[in-house]
């Protein structure tokens, strides 16, 4: 299962059921787990550790050094988890010493030539469209999806069960269960459909609404929107995460679209 034109450093640990293609470089350090398909020319540099059902297409770099000129060359890793789709010429960056990883959930779909940075942190059953851009220590939580050639500003926060439309630049956090759009990126609504999809009750679905008509909606700034929050509304794991989410929000909120 493993090609003798593909490249093993013997200090490489490779787990069982995998197949390694010609060409593959495999460097000093790797940890791969079970049940890997690693394809043509893919490069996995030294600090990538990886789980087990992953494929990852031609073309791709996981473990490259940081894009960071503060990186000395610290020992940091960029750590992928299970059944992930890393599609051709995805680059998945190690961590620095700020965070010292960089870490990618498991499954999801990272499409072609979409870049993780340096101490990013990408949840788990997110679908990433083809050549957006993590700038550093990004964090994107489970189930978002990101349409392609999206460019996400370092730091930024993108909430769970979003749906960014492609092409957006997105320099501030994007809350949870909200479709983001328009130029500049600002809130369209709830991603209905995506909810719907993802088993939400529409009891569920109309308490998120209501928390989103008080911060987009009613005209108060961001503040006095979670204080009518957490006055009038039950507070439901949904509507407990907007507020967190919203309250550790360092580079702010995206705006709506009528403002």
């Amino acid at each position: 299962m493993i090609s003798p034109l593909a490249h093993i450093h013997p200090e490489a640990i490779i787990g069982d059921n995998c197949e390694i293609s010609p060409f593959v470089y495999v460097d000093k350090g790797v940890v791969i787990g079970d049940n890997n398909v690693i394809m043509p020319h893919a490069t996995l540099l030294y600090g990538t550790r990886m789980g087990s059902g992953n494929q990852v297409f031609p073309g791709a770099v996981l473990g490259a050094i940081p894009q960071d000129l503060k990186f000395k060359g610290e020992d940091t890793t960029a750590e992928i988890g299970d059944n992930n789709r890393i599609r051709e010429n995805v680059t998945i960056n190690r961590g620095t010493a700020s965070k010292g990883k960089t870490v990618v959930g498991s499954g999801n779909l990272l499409m072609e030539g979409m870049h993780v940075a340096h101490d990013c942190v990408v949840g788990s059953g997110c679908i990433i469209g083809n050549q957006t851009k993590l700038g550093g220590e990004v964090v994107v939580d489970d189930f978002a999806t990101i349409s392609a050639e999206v460019l996400i500003h370092q730091f930024c926060h993108i909430g769970s069960y979003v749906m960014i439309q492609g092409g957006c630049r997105c320099p501030k956090d994007v809350p949870p269960y909200i479709i983001a759009a328009r130029e500049p990126i600002a809130y369209c609504g709830i991603n209905l459909i995506g909810l719907r999809r993802r088993g939400f009750t529409p009891e569920q679905i109309d308490t998120i609404h209501k928390a989103y008509r008080f911060i987009y909606q009613n005209g108060m700034n961001v503040t006095q929107a979670l204080k009518h929050i957490q006055a009038e509304m039950e507070i439901t794991p949904e509507v407990a995460y907007i507020i967190d989410f919203i309250s550790h929000a360092d580079r702010g909120i995206i705006k709506s679209d009528d403002i």
